[in-house]
C-alpha cells in the first residue's frame, strides 16, 4: 500500500479563526480507508500479524518516523517528536490481530481473503486511527505545533490470553510514558460519538478447564462407577450457582460454561469428562480472589460424587479501569473536535480487554468509538462473521487522539 510522500500541509487541514489544528486532510482521509480495507482483506491471527506489523512500519518510515518492531516478532513502538527524556509522553494505544471466524459479509469489496480469519472486533479500526494520528502529529511536529513527543504502541495479540499487552511492556513501550489512552469500536454507539465512562469499563475475563476422573463402568451396574456424567452436570450447575452465593453480587462474578464433553456409548459410564468456559467479573479485588474461590467450588461439588478434579484456572485480564483524569482529557478532546453532544455515558461491560495491563502501570482511559452508521437497524455487534463499520469512525479516532496529544502538553 504505497503511495507518494505528502507535504505536512496536505496531511492535515489549516485551523482557521482559533481552535486546534490537527484535522484530517482529505488525501489522508481516503488514504487511511484504504489502509484500513487493506488490512480488513488481510487479517492476522494474535502472534502472527507480520504482514500488518509490516505495512504499518513502511507508513511510519516514509512519514520519516523510526518504529521499532517489539521484541516478540510483531507489532511495534514509534515515537512522534524527539522526547526530552523527562517530560512524561502521552500513549497513543491500538491492537493489531483479528479472530478465527469466518467473514461472512458478502456486499463489501473489502471482504476478508483469508478463510476464517476476520477483523470482526475492529481492531483493524483501531490500528488506523493510531496510524492516522501519528501521521497527523509528525506533520504537526515537523511545523513546530507538537509540544510533547507522543508514543505510538500498536500491539498483538490482544485476543490471546493473557493478552500481548504484557509482551509489548516487556518490550519497554511504557518507558516514558504518563498517561496511556485507547479507542474500542462500539457497534451500539452513532458514529461521530464517544461513550466515556470514570472507572471500570470492562470486566476481567479468565478462562477455566475442568477435567473429571474415576472408574467408569456399565449403566447397569452405576453404584460400582464414579457416574462422571451425573458428576459433571452438577458442576455444570452448582458450581455457578454456589459461586453466586460465595462472593458480594455487585463483584459481578460469572462462571459461564462453554463446553461440556464426557462419554462415547449411552451404556457405558465414562471414565472421563472435560468442562470449559470463562469467568468474567466486573471488581477487580474480586477477581483477585476468583481462582481460589472457582478451585473450592469444583472441588466441592466434584467430591460430592466421588470424581477427581484437575482444574486449569488460566488468568486472562483485569477490569479495564479508566482514571478519571485520562477520562477528562478524553471529554475535552472530543468536545474540542465534535462538541459536547457527540459525548455519551457508557456502561461497563463484561467484555475482557487486555488494555488493563497497561494500567495497572500508568494511568489511562479507553473510549468507546462510535461505528455505527445513522439510521443503522441492522444489530451488529462484536465478534460476529458480518461485523463492519462506518468509516468515518477512522477520521474521528484520528482527530480525537490528535487533540488529546496537543491538550495533555506536558502531562
Amino acid at each position: 500500500m504505497k503511495s507518494r510522500a505528502s507535504r505536512p500541509e496536505d496531511l492535515v487541514d489549516q485551523p482557521g479563526g482559533g481552535g486546534l489544528p490537527g484535522r484530517l486532510g482529505d488525501e489522508l482521509r481516503a488514504e487511511l480507508i484504504a489502509f484500513r480495507r487493506d488490512l480488513h482483506m488481510h487479517p492476522e491471527l494474535g502472534n502472527q500479524e507480520f504482514r500488518t506489523t509490516a505495512a504499518i512500519k513502511d507508513r511510519l518510515e516514509r512519514a520519516g518516523l523510526k518504529p521499532r518492531v517489539l521484541d516478540v516478532g510483531t507489532g511495534l513502538v514509534c515515537d512522534v517528536g524527539e522526547w526530552d527524556g523527562v517530560t512524561p509522553m502521552l500513549a497513543l494505544r491500538a491492537d493489531i490481530d483479528a479472530l478465527p471466524i469466518p467473514d461472512t459479509k458478502m456486499d463489501v469489496p473489502y471482504r476478508s481473503t483469508v478463510p476464517d480469519r476476520a477483523h470482526a472486533c475492529g481492531h483493524d479500526v483501531h490500528t488506523t486511527t493510531v496510524l492516522g494520528a501519528g501521521l497527523v502529529l509528525a506533520a504537526l511536529d515537523r511545523q513546530g505545533l507538537l509540544p510533547n513527543a507522543v508514543r505510538l504502541v500498536f500491539q498483538p495479540a490482544e485476543e490471546v490470553m493473557p493478552g500481548g499487552a504484557l509482551s509489548a511492556i516487556e518490550s519497554g513501550v511504557l518507558e516514558g510514558v504518563g498517561r496511556i489512552i485507547a479507542v474500542h469500536c462500539d457497534p451500539k454507539v452513532d458514529v461521530g460519538r464517544i461513550g466515556l465512562r470514570i472507572g471500570p469499563i470492562t470486566s476481567a475475563c479468565d478462562r477455566l478447564e475442568v477435567s473429571l476422573d474415576g472408574p467408569g463402568g456399565h449403566t447397569a451396574r452405576p453404584h460400582l462407577t464414579t457416574d462422571l456424567v451425573t458428576a459433571a452436570a452438577r458442576v455444570a450447575v452448582d458450581v455457578p450457582a454456589l459461586l453466586s452465593r460465595r462472593v458480594d453480587a455487585r463483584s459481578g462474578l460469572v462462571l459461564t460454561w462453554g463446553r461440556l464433553h464426557t462419554g462415547h456409548a449411552p451404556n457405558v459410564v465414562p471414565q472421563h469428562a472435560e468442562l470449559s468456559g470463562t469467568v468474567r467479573c466486573l471488581d477487580l479485588e474480586a477477581w483477585r480472589d476468583a481462582a481460589d474461590l472457582v478451585h473450592a467450588a469444583v472441588d466441592e461439588v466434584a467430591g460430592m460424587h466421588r470424581a477427581k478434579t484437575v482444574i486449569n484456572y488460566v488468568r486472562g485480564v483485569p477490569p479495564v479501569v479508566n482514571d478519571a483524569e485520562s477520562v477528562g482529557l478524553l471529554d475535552a478532546a472530543m468536545t474540542e473536535r465534535r462538541g459536547s453532544y457527540a459525548i455519551e455515558d457508557t456502561e461497563q461491560s463484561l467484555g475482557g480487554e487486555d488494555f488493563s495491563w497497561y494500567l495497572e502501570q500508568v494511568p489511562g482511559a479507553m473510549a468507546r468509538l462510535g461505528v455505527r452508521p445513522p439510521g443503522d437497524t441492522r444489530g451488529l455487534d462484536l465478534h460476529r462473521g458480518n461485523f463492519d463499520v462506518d468509516e468515518e469512525a477512522i477520521t474521528v479516532g484520528v482527530e480525537l487522539f490528535t487533540a488529546a496529544a496537543l491538550l495533555a502538553g506536558g502531562s
